[in-house]
């Protein structure tokens, strides 16, 4: 059977009647589900509160919900006070500056400032005990004479020079040394002192000291 029939016929107003309530649902759908998301909605109106100034203890109710009514304070000047209290200003009229007395505001109200004078030095030196005498030194080990040193002294050297600091030249056999105060030849002798003419060497296993003087012709 055909949906539009013939003109005039009941389906052809069936038909009519389908298209407007397609149209009226899209027209609905788009303002409801596919309008623009970002354009802000309005605000709400703001909840607007009056309340007579004549009654401060007043309380209003805003009509969100139940809870503490707000206290109104007056803002007109019938609700001010202008009245002076003159006892009140004397009072604090008669309040006086009892400070250290120091003026703020001139440097030369500053207290003097004395500073003590140092009785102890603020690093003390420690006080050494003296302890017992030190031992004489031991006795040679090689009685009743003790062997020569087997060295040879033939000169020294100033380094640098002027400046008193010797080494001497010291021969044993075919072999030099040049040595230090302080130096050990050998193994066995230690240079004690060194002059100009003569040396003093320690034979360190027998501890004794023996002086060498300065061959001329080495």
């Amino acid at each position: 059977m055909s949906i539009l029939g013939s003109p005039g016929s009941e389906d052809r107003k069936k038909f009519y009647a389908y298209v407007a309530f397609a149209v009226i649902a899209a027209g609905y759908l788009y303002f409801q589900y596919f309008r623009d998301s970002g354009t802000p909605a309005a605000p709400p109106p703001p909840v607007v509160v009056t309340a007579p100034v004549s009654s401060p203890g007043a309380t209003v109710s805003t009509g969100a919900g139940v809870g503490t009514g707000a206290k109104v304070v007056g803002i007109t000047s019938a609700a001010l006070d202008p009245t002076l209290h003159i006892d009140a200003m004397l009072v604090t009229e008669s309040v006086e500056y009892s400070g250290t007395g120091r003026n703020i505001f001139s440097a030369m109200s500053a207290p003097v400032v004395v500073i003590p004078k140092v009785v102890a030095p603020a690093r003390p030196v420690p006080v050494v005990a003296a302890g017992p005498p030190l031992p004489p030194p031991p006795p040679p080990t090689c009685p009743p004479q003790c062997p020569a040193i087997d060295l040879k002294f033939t000169g020294t050297l100033e380094t640098p020079p002027g400046s008193g600091s010797r080494k001497a030249f010291l021969l044993h056999g075919d072999d030099v040394w040049v040595a230090s105060v302080g130096d050990i030849v050998m193994r066995r002798y230690r240079i004690v002192s060194i002059a100009a003419k003569s040396i003093e060497v320690e034979d360190m296993p027998n501890n004794n000291k023996q002086t060498l003087p300065l061959l001329a012709n080495p």
